[in-house]
């Protein structure tokens, strides 16, 4: 092997334990194998050494550095060993490293207790910390999810300076403020959320102007009105980014004063917002928009299934303006899609959970159209706003906070196609226009034919991860030139910032924040929403494994979705439960082809492939190890 560069990249683990570093402006990822990693764990920013072994073109690398750790709190058992206390480490990928506790940093924890440490040192002998935190027995489900948002670098509780400062906000809004904004409180207003939500951070307000067009407000919880910056709320929101939602609870951004009082559109209330107007025409067409802070007063709160009922029947409340918002909905819907965004309408889990939050139940969520309304109109003020702010800009740049999302990997596009085409799928990938169309044909032909389903999660991996940046190249994903977040203050720090930006540029004022420090805040926000990505499919794959426990020794439907030299993955068509297959459960061996899309029977011949639906029996499901094995069952 020949040395060839030293980079810095992220460490993105997988469940082998080996891992991949991803480099910005790299596109490919270079793999490290578990025993290259040098301590080094998921998230963590690292540098490497890299090469490419002669007759490949795949580079490998070596960990020589960590240069800053994705999370120093985790979450684990205490045991002791000969005099020493340790902690074994829930999360995944830290298996084998064992956290060092002195005797005065224990914090009164006995042994086989779940314990938070603070790792304080990272020495060659391995990690040693303090204790943080007891938690007590070990073994519930309640301690997993704690364990689950720990161990992805998130706190369960707020300061107390933070939690004084949001218990001392005003409840009241003074008239002075009432004045300073526009006052839409007379205009239809209404909120549209899922059944269980309790911050409702958007609002939608139709009218019909005197000149026979409509008006339609988005309108969002004016965060920023309460969070001033470099307050200890701002800080703390920063440091969070995000409100992590997990299967059966929510750890919030901000406090919950903020999240579902002050700032939440609850019916009934008068509330400060900072809002997007559009004015239609009769072609629907925008011909006009406005910026700005306004008071508002939702009328009603419905969830999507309520919403839903008044679309289809037609009656209910608010049922004209549902009706108007819908239709409108569909055309710029259908507009998108002509303009080349893609379907990423992926299959989401939902989980009916009993009074311990034991699921009872797993299924997958259906998405109507009052689901897909309120999108659009998101999706719809978040472009506006980041079109207006690079138009003002006039080509003196103001720095602001995009959401950007770059073309997709052409090698990667390529074994896609490669996949879809065993699968009996043709897709044109010779422009990103072609590859946008290929991937929304490949969601409706998976809508007939359910064996093309598996590809849809697969071809979305082959996207580029959206992100932040202050250097906006557009949102390939959604077709948009510009697109920013404005829409979610209460769980995304990045909407406060876009907030506060937007709000130092209207009314004819120019405010330019410095560039650097707002970029170091986008990559922060971005590492922070991958952790809340991570802990909530962590949480997922948790409440599946609980949930198949009760089902041992029962047989279910489901379809091939990955192959290793040791077995088949299982996805079960009812609730997207994965397990494996191992070979050695199988009456024969098998060869797994090169591209590990097929394996064949060694005796028999007998072809297995992705896609293929198959009957399994549940053989064992390990919580601990987050764990499904199953059986092919000969039909």
């Amino acid at each position: 092997k020949e040395r060839k560069e030293t980079l810095q990249g992220r460490v993105d683990m997988t469940r082998t334990g080996s891992a991949y570093i991803v480099v910005e402006g790299v596109e490919q990822d270079i793999h490290v194998a578990a025993k290259n990693l040098n301590t080094a764990l998921n998230g963590d920013i690292v540098l490497i050494n890299t090469w490419t072994p002669r007759g490949r073109n795949k580079p490998e690398g070596e960990v020589i550095k960590v240069i800053e750790r994705s999370a120093d709190h985790f979450m684990g058992t205490l045991f002791r060993r000969r005099r020493s206390a340790f902690v074994a480490p829930d999360k995944l990928g830290m298996e084998d490293v064992d956290i060092f506790v002195a005797d005065e940093d224990l914090l009164g924890a006995k042994e086989g207790e779940k314990v938070v440490v603070k790792v304080v040192e990272w020495t060659k002998a391995g990690p040693r910390g303090a204790i943080t935190y007891v938690l007590g027995e070990t073994g519930s489900s309640d301690l997993e999810m704690k364990s689950i948002l720990v161990n992805n670098g998130f706190y369960l509780d707020f300061p107390d300076i933070v939690m004084a400062e949001a218990n001392d906000l005003s409840t009241e809004i003074s008239l002075q403020e009432i004045h300073r904004r526009r006052d839409m409180r007379e205009v239809t207003t209404f909120t549209i959320d899922p059944v269980d939500a309790k911050d409702f951070d958007d609002a939608l307000s139709v009218q019909y102007l005197e000149n026979g067009n409509l008006e339609i407000g988005v309108h969002i919880a004016d965060v920023a009105h309460y969070v001033k910056p470099n307050s200890e709320l701002d800080k703390e929101a920063l440091r969070r980014s995000t409100s992590v939602y997990l299967v059966d609870r929510v750890l919030p951004m901000l406090p919950e004063k903020l999240s579902n009082e002050l700032c939440s559109l609850r019916p009934n209330e008068d509330k400060c917002t900072f809002s997007a107007i559009f004015e239609f025409d009769k072609n629907n067409k925008i011909i006009d928009r406005w910026f700005g802070r306004t008071i508002t007063h939702s009328n009603r709160r419905f969830t999507y299934e309520e919403a839903q009922e008044v679309i289809e029947t037609g009656e209910g409340d608010f049922a004209e303006e549902l009706k108007i918002l819908n239709k409108l909905h569909l055309k710029l819907r259908k507009k998108r899609f002509r303009k080349g965004s893609i379907d990423f309408d992926t299959e989401e889990v939902r989980f009916v959970l009993d009074e311990n939050a034991v699921p009872i139940d797993v299924y997958v969520k259906e998405r109507k159209e009052s689901n897909m309304l309120i999108e659009e109109f998101m999706l719809l003020a978040n472009r506006e706003v980041a079109t207006y702010i690079h138009k003002k800009a006039n080509g003196q740049e103001i720095p602001f906070v995009y959401r950007i999302h770059d073309e997709p990997n052409p090698e990667k596009v390529e074994d896609l196609a490669r996949f879809a085409k065993e699968l009996g799928y043709q897709m044109h990938i010779n422009t990103p226009q072609d590859i946008a169309k290929s991937f929304n044909r490949l969601r409706a032909a998976a809508r007939e034919d359910s064996g093309l389903a598996l590809l849809a999660p697969i071809a979305i991996r082959t996207m580029a991860k959206a992100a932040y940046s202050t250097d906006n190249i557009g949102h390939y994903g959604l077709g948009f030139q510009y697109y920013s977040h404005f829409t979610s203050p209460i769980r995304r720090y990045s909407d406060v910032l876009a907030h506060r930006i937007l709000a130092n540029n209207l009314n004819g004022k120019t405010l330019r924040v410095p560039k650097d420090p707002l970029e170091e805040k986008c990559k922060h926000i971005s590492a922070m929403e991958r952790k809340a990505m991570e802990a909530e499919r962590e949480s997922i794959k948790y409440k599946q494994v609980e949930f198949i426990e009760k089902h041992v020794g029962e047989e279910f439907d489901g379809r091939i979705s990955g192959i290793i030299d040791r077995g088949f993955f299982v996805e079960l068509i009812h609730s997207k439960c994965e397990g494996m297959v191992g070979f050695d459960t199988m009456p024969e061996a098998y060869d797994v082809s090169e591209g590990r899309l097929r394996a064949v029977g060694k005796r028999s011949g007998k072809v297995l492939k992705m896609g293929d639906q198959v009957r399994v029996k549940i053989l064992e499901a390990d919580l601990e190890k987050r764990r499904i094995e199953m059986a092919m069952v000969e039909i």
